[in-house]
């Protein structure tokens, strides 16, 4: 089994050799200053497929892929129309960089470069699964703009779909019939609700606000702990996959 630092590895790998498409033109630069972080999604696509005694690098697209989306939806969000930021991970958003307009092509752009990543499986099965997800993400997203007092279920949608979405693409590229995918799936979003209350800890809001501070670190502790319940369960060698939920726990940026 390779460990997490060596996945993320082959990520960054990949994303230094992303060949996005020719028509893009001047938008390369910017799409690629877009891309970044923990890359904790596509690791977590390559760890369920090695557990599933699938080789990672064969997973890589769909890891990718999901990191793509990941990025437009942060593109698009940093805008001035939606929650108007000008900082994304200690440097200016794409909008405050390289302009608004250039924002939202290199967001349209993200998103169609993932899809044509996920459309390289034979299957269509791995379009299908990010589609839907992305579709999740951005219903999860209006519902928080429309004021919903249900913090849990905007992050159903809004956080946990781009969690669940890498384990899915990997339960796909192993062959997992749909009747013994629950489970996994269920792991996948303890581990979006997880990362959510601990960057709402680090931010000081989202469920700080609603709960405070030592109901939203319980918050987590509980979703860290069904997380691990859950690998428990399943018949895989899941050890990476608890050393994510335990680095996820305990993170401080």
């Amino acid at each position: 089994m390779r460990t997490t630092e060596e996945l993320r590895a082959l990520v960054v790998a990949q994303l230094e050799e992303l060949d996005v498409a020719p028509e893009l033109g001047s938008l390369e630069r910017p799409m690629l200053y877009a891309v970044g972080g923990k890359l904790i999604r596509p690791v977590l696509c390559l760890a369920t497929a090695e557990a599933l005694d699938v080789d990672p690098e064969d997973a890589l697209p769909a890891g990718i892929a999901v990191e793509l989306i990941h990025s437009f939806s942060l593109v698009h969000d940093d805008l001035p129309a939606l929650d108007d930021d000008e900082i994304r991970r200690g440097k200016p958003t794409v909008h405050s960089e390289f302009g608004e307009r250039t924002a939202i092509l290199v967001g349209d752009a993200l998103l169609a470069e993932a899809f044509r990543l996920a459309a390289s499986y034979e299957s269509p099965s791995v379009v299908r699964e990010l589609a839907r997800a992305t579709l999740r993400m951005i219903g999860g997203q209006q519902l928080d703009f429309e004021g919903s007092a249900d913090r849990e279920a905007v992050h159903r949608l809004k956080t946990a779909a781009l969690f669940e979405a890498p384990v899915g693409c990997a339960l796909l590229l192993a062959g997992v019939p749909e009747s013994r995918q629950s489970r996994w799936r269920a792991f996948a979003r303890e581990v979006g609700l997880l990362f959510q209350a601990v960057d709402d800890l680090l931010d000081g809001d989202g469920f700080v606000l609603e709960r405070g501070d030592d109901g939203a670190r319980a918050l987590a502790d509980e979703h860290a702990r069904r997380a691990q319940a859950i690998l428990g369960e399943l018949d895989a060698e899941t050890s990476v996959l608890a050393g994510i939920v335990d680095g996820l726990t305990s993170r401080t940026s």
